[in-house]
This record gives C-alpha cells, structure tokens and sequence, in this order.
C-alpha cells in the first residue's frame, strides 16, 4: 500500500488556525506524512512576509511534518497569476512529486477557495487526488464564484467550515452536492489562546476600548482611498459617540500609513486616546488579549468571530453603499456585506434598530446564490 500524503494550502494565518483546530479535533484521518504548503499571494510577495513568518505562527507549525512553499516550487510566476498549459499538467505533477518527495504517494488536498489559482491549479495538477476544501471567512456562505471544472469538482469530499452564523449553511459547491462540517468552536478558540499567548511583543491596550478594524477596501476599488479614510474617521466618532474614551485601530497590514495619520488627527480633536497595531497580527488576538468594549468594522469576518465566539458587542458601518458598488453583481464580497448589513447593528443606527431575523437568512442566501449565479443554482429559481 502506497503512503497517504496529505498537502493543506494556506494563504493566511486565519486560515492555517483553521486548519490546526480541524485537525485537533480530528476532522481528519491519519496520515502517513503531513505537508503545509504555503500560498503567498500578495501583490508583491517579495516584500509581504508569508504565513509561516508572521508571528503567531510558530505553535500552529507543530500541526504539520513540513512546511513547503509554493512560491518558491513556481518562481519567478506570481501564484494568483500562474496556470499551467493543460498538456504541460503531467510533467508538473511529476516535478512537484519529486520537488516535495512524494513518489508514488496517494496524495490528498486541502485547499481554501477552490474556485482560482493558486488552490485551483494545485488541484489541477493533482489529477486524481480528492480533495477537501475549508472556509477561510464569510465567502463560503455565498454561491461558487466560478464555475469549476467537474473534473475537479467531483473530487471535493467536503467543506470545513467555522459556524461563524449560527445554523446558517454555506453554499458554496453545494452544485456538486458537496456536504458542509463544522469545524468545533472549541478547537478553534484553544488554537487561537496558543497562538495568542506565543506573541510577545503586542502592546498592552487600554481597557474597554474600541477596536476599529481596517480592511484597505480602496485596494479592492469599492472605495477611493479619500472614502476610505473617512469611514475610518466615521468608526472614530460613532465609537466615542457611544461613551469610548479609548481607541484601537487595527489597519490592513498593507494600507498606508496615512490612514492612521488621519485617525490621529482626528482622535486630538476628540480628544481621545488612540492606539495603532502596527503589528500584523490577526484581530482575533486583540480579541483574546483584551477583549475591546466594541469592535467596529465594514464587513470583516472579524465581526462575526467577535460576537458568534468570544460574545463582544459589535457595530458595522458603511455596507448601505457598497452593496450598490460592488461590481460586477457576482463580486464575491456581496455575500459578506449582506450579511453583516442584515446581522450586525449599524454603528450610526438608532438604538432600536433590528436586524435579520435567522428564519429569514435561508431564504435570502438562495435569493442570492440565484441571482448572483443562475448558471450555477437553476433550480433556486423556483425556491419560495
């Protein structure tokens, strides 16, 4: 019997945190040998760290016997970019078995959002291995973004998510019948107090504080960096609108740094007392070492992992207007701003505000998966 060689693809440490609290609760079967390999795939990946070099890291490394990187086994080709002619597949397989020592191993995949390069090409070169795809965020609660190629579709065992909405299922390859499991909560908080506790140089932040979180959505082209920096200003103030004298803002690692210029700017107006995480480190740590009074966002996963798993109170703002932004319809982030619009309170709301009642959010993510997808999901055409 050949070795059962197990590959997990990681583009983000959210993500490899995933991926060690479904394998300590053993989402998985044994192995024969363990590989992490990692997907850098930042605009510029020579000057991003990748995931096995940001701190927080190294207890997630113990999960896996080696950790491999992508980048390197395709250089110079960008991994977003990269695909490979299709008579070329069996000669690139062949190089990555002897690149990663695999032989004639069975070889099984782990991969996050199957639907582009580079999870998509890996699965491509691996013609016959079965594959198991894991939620790295909200994205999993829409419809597929592409449609994928049933040679490949067809080998997905299953969708491992966390139940960042309660009850809800996500939709994503449900075209293919594939079933969604949970990945426990439990699991994913003890990997996240290991990951936690593993950072040294975290600043101690003041108590009660509000947590602004930063996403660089004008990178993505929904906002002009002048919009964005405004919303930014905007959580500022409903944040101290609400009584917070103390406020943490945790900026996109690759957003300028103008952006906190300006929050300064405006926290000595208010005079307020203003903490920049100048360390790129997941907010679920922030989460676990101080537990703000409110955590603000957009549209962040972080809003959801704050309330669902650690019971904070949270706040969104701004999701009105880009919900008539995103383009073009079947943009990947409708899913996301929909449900933080319909499930987390508005930040510039009224008191009374109320948000989606959860019998209603089967219903709307058929609505959207349609409409978003009617090639893919015919039959929800018909849905009540």
């Amino acid at each position: 019997m050949p070795r059962t060689t197990r590959i997990y693809c990681v583009s983000t440490l959210y993500g490899a945190a995933t991926l060690a609290a479904a394998l300590e609760s053993d989402c998985f079967e044994d192995e024969d040998r363990s590989l992490l390999l990692v997907f850098n795939n930042s605009a510029t990946p020579e000057t991003t760290p990748p995931v096995d070099e940001m701190p927080g890291f190294e207890p997630l490394r113990d999960h896996f016997d080696e950790v491999l990187s992508w980048n390197e086994a395709i250089s110079p080709f960008h991994p977003g970019a990269w695909v490979p002619r299709q008579d070329d597949v069996p000669l690139f397989e062949r190089y990555l078995r002897l690149l990663w020592n695999l032989g004639d191993d069975r070889v099984e995949l782990v991969v996050e959002s199957i639907q582009v390069a580079p999870a998509l090409t890996v699965a491509q070169l691996f013609t016959d291995a079965p594959v198991h795809v894991y939620a790295d965020g909200l994205m999993s609660y829409g419809p597929t973004r592409n449609k994928i190629d049933p040679l490949v579709g067809t080998r997905v065992r299953r969708l491992l998510h966390l139940d960042l909405v309660p009850g809800l299922t996500p939709r994503l390859l449900t075209e293919f019948g594939v079933p969604a499991e949970v990945v426990p909560t439990e699991a994913f908080l003890k990997v996240m107090g290991e990951l936690t506790a593993s950072i040294r140089e975290l600043p101690v932040l003041p108590d009660d504080s509000a947590l602004l979180l930063g996403q660089y959505l004008s990178a993505l082209g929904i906002l002009s960096p002048e919009e964005e920096e405004d919303l930014h200003v905007r959580m500022m103030r409903g944040a101290v609108e609400r009584g917070h004298r103390s406020i943490v803002f945790k900026p996109h690692p690759t957003a300028p740094a103008r952006y906190s210029r300006a929050l300064e700017t405006e926290a000595a107006r208010l005079g307020v007392e203003l903490t920049v995480i100048d360390l790129p480190v997941l907010a679920e740590v922030l989460f676990e070492r101080s537990r703000p009074g409110l955590v603000v966002g957009c549209f962040s996963t972080a809003l959801f992992t704050a309330s669902a798993f650690y019971g904070l109170p949270v706040a969104r703002i701004g999701t009105g207007p880009l919900l008539d932004r995103l383009t073009p319809y079947q943009n990947s982030n409708r899913v996301p701003v929909v449900l933080a619009d319909g499930l987390i309170p508005d930040l510039e709301g009224g008191k009374g505000e109320k948000t989606l009642p959860a019998n209603t959010l089967d219903g709307l993510l058929d609505a959207l998966s349609y409409t978003m997808q009617p090639k893919i999901h015919p039959p929800l055409r018909a849905a009540p």
